[in-house]
């Protein structure tokens, strides 16, 4: 733990890092995932059970918390980490992709966005400096510039013109971050899936000699393949010496795929969304405990499994629970896809760290294509 923001890469094996970033709340161990935590709250989870599955960080988002309950009053309740009970590290969202979804209540200029709640309709503006503002009141520990995120596909015009927003948006975040020790300000590439463009926006914002680097605009829509072809472009010309956060991914695979790029941070709902919706992921790929097969299985989801919620009920009753809508299933199934999430990231770390990434990763990906334990007779 440190009293300053650090980054160290400890390890590495071809293109993937084994690192550390120290801050004054806490060490993330890299490649990490972050669990996704909105609201305030990582859905259908106890904060206990987040920490104890081996998340070292998780995310807010400045949009949701801005409109409920406000930030002036998570400041005044003693910020985010006293509000929540979490008092790790945490990385707040600036918000633009939550504002950029939109479209039809939303108006974007140079000055920054206005935009109606989804909630109640209220007429809200978010520039660079606000954006800044209200992290700085959650007073969360990594905070991300405010950036415009094109949907794909677009016409290369609308491309360059988001990402030249977004690098003048970055400076302005930049100058209303200051310095505040033991914190960083992240900025996030934009391009689309343009070459040229994702090259141009990574070496700009490298230029600014900012504390992190995020890729941003991918995993929206765009097959795996582009995205992978994006993060071979970009990671290059971002400085090795600073952490580098792909937003909003992925799946286990996509996890594995861009850590062998160079990428060290991941979030993304998947995980508990698909846990309130009866999927589960596993080390044998992912398991639908709605399908009829599970009703009458004593077996578990995962006998090999440290998490409770994989190794200790019988899928009949997991079965049970999901076909019920008891709350009980969705909170069970979070907890085990969480768990098998940073586990996967501890496999990963220990990969690197002994020199056999890509041997590991091919035996994790051929464990999931051999697919869930035959049906019980």
């Amino acid at each position: 733990m440190s009293q300053s923001f650090t980054f160290s890469v400890l390890a590495t094996d071809g293109k993937a890092r084994r690192g550390e970033i120290s801050m004054p709340r806490g060490t993330i161990r890299t490649p990490a995932f972050m669990p996704v935590g909105t609201g305030g709250t990582v859905k259908a989870m106890y904060m206990e059970q987040v920490r104890g599955v081996g998340a070292d960080t998780i995310l807010g988002n400045t949009y949701h918390l801005m409109l409920r309950p406000g930030a002036e009053r998570v400041a005044r309740l003693g910020g985010l980490h006293e509000f929540a009970r979490w008092p790790w590290p945490i990385l707040t969202d600036s918000g633009g992709f939550q504002v950029m979804s939109l479209s039809k209540l939303r108006k974007l200029t140079e000055t920054g966005v206005t935009f109606r709640s989804h909630v109640d309709g209220v007429r809200y503006e978010l520039t660079p400096e606000r954006s800044i503002e209200i992290q700085g009141l959650l007073d969360s520990d990594i905070q991300m510039q405010l950036d415009e995120c094109v949907a794909l596909p677009a016409e290369r015009k609308e491309i360059e013109r988001a990402m030249e927003m977004s690098l003048r948006w970055a400076e302005r975040c930049k100058a209303a971050f200051g310095d505040q020790p033991g914190k960083a300000m992240f900025g996030i590439v934009q391009g689309g899936d343009d070459a040229a463009l994702r090259v141009r926006s990574a070496q700009a914002l490298a230029a600014m000699n900012l504390k992190g680097y995020a890729v941003g605009g991918l995993a929206v829509g765009e097959p795996q393949a582009v995205m992978l072809e994006m993060l071979d472009i970009t990671c290059p010309e971002l400085p090795a010496d600073k952490p580098r956060y792909l937003m909003g991914v992925g799946t286990p695979d996509d996890i594995l795929k861009s850590v062998a790029r160079g990428i060290d941070m991941f979030d993304c709902v998947m995980p508990t969304r698909a846990g309130r919706h009866g999927l589960a992921y596993t080390r044998r790929g992912k398991v639908n405990l709605r399908n009829a097969r599970h009703a009458d299985d004593h077996r578990p989801l995962d006998e090999e499994s440290a998490c409770p919620a994989a190794r200790d009920y019988s899928r009949a009753y997991l079965h049970h629970l999901v076909r019920s809508q008891e709350a009980l299933g969705a909170m069970l199934l979070t907890w085990n896809n969480l768990a098998y999430y940073q586990s996967l990231m501890q496999d990963i770390r220990a990969a690197i760290e002994a020199r056999n990434f890509a041997a590991r990763a091919a035996e994790i990906t051929e464990g999931w294509a051999r697919g869930d334990i035959p049906p019980l007779a």
